[in-house]
């Protein structure tokens, strides 16, 4: 039984909540290694609907071990919060089954107002598109070295030096943005306020784990964002604060390499992405507007309509490659219903030159234009279907020419936002 990690093979946004849900009632153990409450997973179980945002998608399954590694970035107020949320709505939330790291970073109201502050002065052009939710300045933090960790709040006789550390940076930068300096003792009563609400469920998640894997427990790593979205291997600078590829699963859970046993990329069967940024396979007409519609393209946690175009078959080669993907989960096929004719960009052309990979400069990356290969349509509908018997040949010859073009074969096909409207072609947990 192999271990698997599950990454967005685009911008995010794919529909990792579901996979990630249909996938946890064979695992024992779900873990999230990266990001914040930037990520919004939407989950429909029994017609019921769970939006999540740092709480892993396996916190709404009975019997199953919730984790927040280190490689996340905490808000515990946030944090406190969604759990109320979920228990209103029936959902088990205990430090038997849900577990935060220890040396989880805290994401603190300064890094929100700044996260703010930036985004709003920028000009248009270098606005990055974040959520202005503390993300980007924790992760800074975090690698500066004077980040508050979870594991601070129960030492609170230590806690004046680390705030100390921090302001020492933080408010010679307020100042010279022309924002107010913050007290100590405020950060202070800040984080205490919160503590006896979150330390109950810290842990040393690394040990905790090795321990879970030791004893043949089946683990779900859960990404945040997309690949494309890496700080390292996206469309930098119009990406996230965290490493979005499957690599980071090990990092930022306390395991090593050889805990992952497969890793299945999510993708739509159509592209999208939010904020700024370079978006080749865009459309600005009625057919990109219709896609977003008959998607309902609005991020789960911000409301912001994304950008939508065709499948990018370029990109996501591009991801399979630099995740190791092994297979891919295809969603949102039913979206596409209809349609007259149907396009995949194959690759690109940059400068007069044919290129086969998104080049890592942003000027290139701004200069390429697609170039598209066109299929018919069908006219008949792939909602609900849970078998390819029940799919249109069109949609069929569709789904197989994105297997070839981007060197990975599809492992699970969704064709709704439910559960049982999944196609399995190879189970995950099986490899």
């Amino acid at each position: 039984m192999a271990n698997v990690a599950v990454v967005g093979a685009q911008w995010g946004d794919e529909g990792k909540g579901k996979i990630v849900d249909w996938l946890s009632v064979e695992a024992d153990v779900v873990v999230r290694f990266q990001g914040g409450h930037n990520a919004g997973h939407t989950l429909v179980i029994d017609g019921a609907t769970y939006k999540l945002a740092l709480l892993p998608s396996g916190i709404v399954r009975p019997g199953k071990l919730s984790v927040v590694g280190n490689g996340v970035v905490v808000d515990p107020h946030f944090l406190v919060g969604e759990i109320e949320r979920l228990r209103e709505q029936g959902v088990e939330i205990t430090p038997a089954n849900f577990k935060i790291a220890e040396n989880a970073p805290l994401i603190l109201s300064l890094h929100r107002e700044l996260d703010a502050h930036r985004e709003e002065a920028a000009g248009g052009g270098a606005k990055i598109g974040t959520t202005k939710r503390g993300i980007g300045p924790a992760y800074e933090d975090k690698v500066g070295r004077r980040s508050i960790r979870l594991m601070d709040l129960a030492e609170p006789d230590t806690l004046d030096d680390k705030i100390a550390r921090a302001l020492a940076h933080h408010n010679p930068l307020r100042k010279g943005l022309g924002l107010p300096e913050i007290a100590p003792a405020m950060l202070r009563e800040e984080l205490l306020s919160v503590a006896p609400k979150v330390l109950p469920f810290m842990d040393a998640v690394w040990d905790l784990l090795d321990e879970q894997r030791r004893a043949g427990k089946r683990i779900l790593f859960e990404g945040a964002q997309g690949v494309l979205l890496d700080v390292d291997h996206g469309t930098y600078p119009y990406v996230t604060s965290s490493n979005t590829v499957a690599a980071s699963a090990a990092s930022g859970s306390g395991l090593g390499p050889g805990a992952i046993g497969y890793v299945l990329g999510i993708a739509k069967a159509y592209t999208t992405r939010v904020g700024g940024g370079p978006f080749p396979t865009e459309l600005h007409d009625a057919i990109g507007e219709l896609i977003g519609d008959r998607g309902h393209e609005f991020g789960t946690n911000t409301g912001r309509r994304r950008r939508c175009g065709w499948f990018d078959a370029v990109l996501t080669r591009q991801a399979v490659k630099t995740s190791g993907i092994n297979g891919i989960a295809l969603t949102k096929l039913d979206i596409l219903d209809g349609f007259d004719e149907i396009k995949i960009c194959t690759h690109y052309m940059l400068d007069g030159k044919r290129v086969d990979r998104l080049p890592a400069s942003q000027s290139a990356q701004a200069r390429v234009t697609p170039v598209y290969e066109s299929y018919p349509g069908w006219k008949e509908t792939t909602s609900g279907a849970r078998s390819w018997a029940e799919l249109p040949a069109q949609a069929i010859k569709y789904v197989r020419r994105i297997e070839e073009l981007i060197g990975a074969p599809v492992a699970l096909l969704s064709t709704s936002p439910e559960r049982d409207d999944t196609i399995l072609v190879h189970n995950p947990f099986q490899d």
